[in-house]
């Protein structure tokens, strides 16, 4: 298994892809089994040419791929200034599924599992083995939780990790790349089985504040009542208790943190799934969160600072290097927030470079998302401001 990283900052598509692929022919001869394309916005006008050009000079076995706000490839971060990320992976003993879905052709609730498996084409048939997902989302014309949710159910145990296109502001903007086609909506994606593995690592990068609450009153994503008191209320409460620095914070930074397994105790900023505030009714005092709530769910509000974040990252990726995984990483792919990168840290590239600090060379691409997705305690969820990343190894040796 072999993995290269590119990047080219022309503002020139072609002149751009021309670059790439020239730089992984120098390096490695033979067609690679994957590419992964990632152009920024600044390359829409020629967003529909890329998937026959690159098929024409690299003859990769499979394109994948999506137009991303920001691109990560080739040891860089580059946001709001022209790039084109590719990312090429050589996966011999690998089976790869392609498929592209959209919104109405996903199943029912009801259904089976089975229903779930023939729609991404995988089936028992396919491959003996246990799958691992790769997925591209358009955020405007799919559900991706509903999407999330049935892999679970048709995959348990697999790894789904992706992120959402973020090029377009809105409906019909963005480019999904499935080999030599186009799309501006649904999803796309491929299924991996045979010898490979995929290692997640999902750094939400927030810190919990003031103490958990049981949600005693709910309707859909509006948070009605915590301990029998208005969301309000605590939120005041909790504001006067805070240090002046966490008050500035607490002003843009503020987020929900759901507790993942009401099992568990929550005495871990691990153990919160990170949503956003979407606003507060001041009259009623309730306050509408960007997710379904459960009467009974335990929350704890977080807050969001560079130095959580960086931490949080270090501490992930220290974790996986000690824990030494049964075969050497190849290459990783990132899908990072568009809310992180230099908006959060101030100066460019953080994420890369602790990565390559931690991880040696590792060859990592990837880009800037509208929502990640990727597994926390073995479920699958989107996420927003996390940096979710998967590092791909053989699943044993040859």
């Amino acid at each position: 298994m072999e993995w290269l990283s590119v990047l080219s900052e022309r503002s020139n598509t072609l002149q751009a892809l021309e670059e790439c692929t020239r730089k992984i022919g120098e390096i490695k001869k033979d067609p690679p089994d994957i590419a992964f394309l990632f152009p920024s916005t600044h390359h829409a006008l020629e967003y529909g040419k890329l998937p026959s050009a690159i098929k024409q000079i690299l003859l990769p076995k499979m394109v994948l791929g999506c137009s991303a706000g920001g691109v990560i490839a080739g040891g860089k971060e580059v946001e709001q200034k022209p790039a084109l990320g590719l990312v090429c992976a050589w996966l011999p003993d690998v089976q790869i599924q392609p498929f592209h879905m959209e919104q109405d052709q996903m199943p029912n609730p009801d259904d089976s599992p089975k229903a779930w498996r023939e729609l991404v084409g995988f089936t028992e048939k396919s491959s003996p083995n246990k799958p691992n997902i790769l997925l591209l989302s358009d955020p405007f014309s799919l559900d991706p939780e509903e999407l999330v949710r049935g892999l679970d159910f048709a995959f348990p145990g697999s790894v789904k990790i992706g992120g959402l296109a973020s090029a377009a502001a809105q409906p019909g903007g963005n480019a999904l790349y499935l080999n030599q086609n186009m799309f501006h909506s649904g999803a796309v994606g491929i299924v991996l089985s045979g010898n490979v593995a995929i290692d997640p690592i999902v750094a939400q990068g927030c810190r919990p504040i003031g103490v958990p609450f049981k949600i005693t009153k709910c309707e859909e994503n509006l948070l009605i009542e915590l301990d029998g008191f208005t969301p309000l209320a605590i939120l005041q409460k909790l504001f006067e208790s805070l240090k002046e620095e966490d008050r500035k914070l607490a002003r843009t930074s503020l987020f929900l943190g759901v507790l993942n397994d009401p099992m568990k105790s929550g005495a871990s900023k691990k153990d919160y799934l990170i949503r956003n505030l979407l606003g507060m009714d001041p009259e009623r005092g309730v306050l509408a969160v960007g997710a379904y709530l459960r009467p009974g769910q335990t929350i704890q509000f977080h807050l969001r600072d560079k130095h959580t974040s960086a931490q949080d990252l270090e501490e992930l990726l220290t974790h996986y290097v000690k824990k030494k995984p049964a075969t050497p990483p190849r290459g990783a792919l990132l899908f990072s927030c568009m809310g992180r990168g230099e908006n959060l840290y101030q100066i460019p590239n953080h994420d890369t470079k602790l990565f390559t600090k931690k991880m040696g060379s590792l060859p990592l691409g990837g880009f800037f998302c509208n929502g990640e997705i990727g597994p926390v305690e073995g479920a699958t969820y989107l996420h927003g401001y996390t940096s979710c990343f998967g590092i791909f190894r053989q699943a044993h040796l040859p």
